[in-house]
């Protein structure tokens, strides 16, 4: 890995404009539009030169989750276009209540599997972007009295261009809520990782659970970056999952159909586009610790992981998280965002960087919508100045 920068990728934008285009609007479509082969070849380029890497915005993760939690199509899916080519993809949704207020705004739309809701953007349009959406949501605000981002970084190029056209409007906006987020960014070996992160003494202790763990049978660790095998590592994965504390708070993915449904086509999509990577922690051949990355040069993403609770006196979700430091070693990553919640209790111990995310409230609309909005930010961050 290079350095803590969330820097673009460097490969070609394809069909996009390679110069300043003439023409750029957004326009609203509903999300099945975007499901049929050209225009998923066109999103799916739009991707691999996006400004900021999103996977859960990319065609193969966003259609599943949508068709898994939309199946009515309530979401739209905004398309930056310029020239007529598609340069920018955030999906919408326009819900009567925020965080259980009666208030009825725009917002991106997210759902709790999806860990980042930075729109796709085309590397050097980033500001042209911004502006467009702005003037369709002035236009288009119908009850909406805002707009709301949740889950959008706060720091790169995204971020910088959204201050900036903010800025040049005089259009108020504010960080509604804040945190950091485990990351994995150094030029640091795995090894040399590991032994900056934890203590002489912690690292000991690894290594004697590790040993206690081989008396109890063969361990073997795998990493597998293909489709072989992928509907039993699948069915192997929902099982440990669901066998823990999340299956009996009915919060595992194979707690719900509709989250199994969105898992399974999201890993074989993801496969499919040469995007997944795999680790599993072994004790005769049976699963004990899984974890399942979503590579997306120049960053990575920490999707999910599981472990059997039965062997926890034996840490293998932190032996299959020490594995996959070697994240650090891929030349096509030079970050890893955790997607974990902020004071994660195992990763925040190993990873040392930290990504600031946040939800954020935009100003849309006339002078009384805009009126209103301000008087609403203040009390919202009147009750807790940090955020909500």
């Amino acid at each position: 890995m290079a350095s803590s920068a969330l820097a673009p990728p460097a490969e070609s934008c394809g069909t996009l404009p390679q110069s300043l285009p003439r023409a750029m609007a957004i326009r609203a479509a509903g999300w099945t539009s975007m499901d049929s082969p050209e225009a998923r070849l066109a999103w799916d380029a739009l991707a691999a030169c996006a400004a900021e890497p999103n996977p859960f915005h990319e065609s193969w993760y966003l259609l599943s989750a949508l068709r898994a939690f939309d199946p009515d199509g309530r979401v739209k899916l905004l398309r930056f276009e310029a020239d007529g080519e598609l340069a920018g993809l955030l999906p919408l949704h326009a819900p009567a209540k925020y965080y259980g207020w009666p208030v009825p705004h725009l917002a991106g739309w997210v759902h709790p599997n999806c860990f980042l809701g930075a729109p796709l953007v085309a590397r050097g349009l980033e500001q042209e972007f911004w502006r467009a959406l702005f003037e369709w949501a002035d236009a288009n605000a119908g009850r909406g009295l805002f707009l709301h981002l949740a889950q959008m970084p706060l720091a790169g190029p995204l971020h910088d261009a959204l201050h900036k056209v903010l800025g040049e409007q005089g259009r108020l906006a504010a960080v509604v809520h804040r945190e950091d987020r485990a990351m994995l960014a150094s030029e640091l070996s795995p090894e040399a990782y590991f032994e900056a992160s934890l203590s002489g003494k912690k690292r000991k202790e690894l290594r004697r659970q590790y040993n206690r763990l081989c008396e109890l049978g063969e361990v073997g660790m795998t990493r597998t970056t293909t489709d072989e095998g992928l509907a039993r590592w699948i069915e192997d994965f929902l099982a440990l999952e669901h066998s823990g504390w999340k299956g009996t708070q009915g919060s595992a993915i194979a707690s719900h159909q509709t989250t199994t449904r969105m898992f399974k086509e999201a890993l074989f999509g993801a496969a499919t586009q040469g995007r997944l990577e795999r680790l599993t922690l072994t004790l005769d051949d049976e699963p004990i610790a899984m974890l399942a990355n979503f590579i997306a040069p120049p960053g990575a993403f920490s999707y999910k992981t599981a472990f059997d609770e039965r062997y926890a006196r034996y840490s293998p979700g932190v032996l299959v998280q020490r594995e996959n430091l070697a994240l650090l070693n891929n030349p096509a990553v030079d970050w890893c965002d955790s997607c974990a919640a902020a004071d994660h209790p195992m990763i925040d111990h190993i990873w040392r960087e930290r990504r600031p995310i946040g939800r954020m409230s935009i100003a849309i609309g006339g002078k009384l919508r805009r009126a209103l909005f301000a008087r609403l930010v203040r009390a919202e961050l009147g009750r807790n100045p940090a955020g909500v």
